[in-house]
């Protein structure tokens, strides 16, 4: 599926992390303590506060391990420029695993238990399931937050930083008759469509488009020189002088235009790209 190949920052800010784990590890144990999803009523108050503590700890020290530790020690295992969603989903059911682990050894060891039944099973990893859960909605909480963050910005920038071109560019058809001329500060995005591109602009204050049998590729190469148009995803290229208004999400940015009614995307491939040209 094309969505798991989708570019996914790998959470690699060390200190960030540290204080996750920490209130990740109280919020398990307070959670044990409070709403007690493993059947506790045949031990003591001792032993209670054992086995809570203990799958507390462990789960301190698996995060500990994946989110700090093996990062640190095998760079890389972790690119920022090619990790994915399938890698993030891999990675937390990884981290999920070793949680699990490390929790039934813990509850094995302090009560001599060797056989499990379904329902124990079952429980322990709710248990262990919940520190993931909680770390994947930090996550996306933490991308929406910088990329909105990162919008405002941009939309700052974009009051600020206007570039003038008043030169005519060409779009070659391969079919003649569809073959378009504007002027390039005319340009406000192009949309690739299967083996087509569509082209939007300005004409008299009127927004237009035009249908041309060419690739996004041939455009781009067309309009290299402009600093101010760019291509900003797999499927569209940009005049970001057009942009009125960029909005943030987990996923990357959603740039709007006046007179269109949808969005251009901007992936996580090129925001880093977006952010230095705007």
């Amino acid at each position: 599926m094309e969505f798991l190949k989708k570019r996914y920052p790998f959470n690699d800010d060390l200190q960030h992390n540290a204080k996750i784990i920490f209130f990740i590890s109280i919020g398990v144990l307070a959670f044990l303590l409070l709403f007690q999803p493993i059947d506790i009523t045949t031990l003591s108050n001792t032993e209670i506060f054992y086995l809570a503590a203990g799958i507390a700890v462990s789960t301190f020290l698996s995060l500990s391990v994946n989110l700090i530790i093996i990062p640190s020690l095998f760079p890389r295992l972790f690119p920022q420029s090619n990790w994915t969603i399938r890698k993030e989903i891999f990675w937390n059911i990884w981290i999920l695993f070793t949680i699990t682990g490390s929790d039934f050894l813990i509850y094995s060891k302090l009560f001599e238990v060797i056989d499990f039944n379904f329902d124990m099973i079952g429980k322990i990893l709710l248990v262990s399931f919940l520190p993931v859960a909680v770390l994947i909605v930090i996550n996306q909480d933490r991308l929406l937050r910088s990329n909105l963050k990162s919008a405002i910005r941009l939309n700052e920038k974009l009051k600020e930083n206007k570039h003038i071109g008043e030169k005519l560019v060409c779009f070659d058809s391969e079919y003649k008759n569809d073959s378009l001329t504007i002027n390039v500060t005319a340009l406000i995005l192009i949309r690739s469509a299967d083996n087509y591109i569509e082209v939007f602009y300005e004409n008299d204050g009127v927004v237009k488009s035009q249908m041309v049998r060419s690739t996004l590729l041939k455009a781009e190469e067309t309009l290299n020189e402009y600093d101010f148009i760019s291509k900003c995803h797999r499927t569209f290229i940009v005049n970001t002088n057009k942009v009125i208004e960029v909005k943030g999400s987990s996923q990357g940015y959603k740039l709007f235009f006046e007179k269109i009614d949808f969005p251009a995307l901007v992936s996580q491939k090129y925001i880093s790209e977006f952010d230095k040209l705007i």
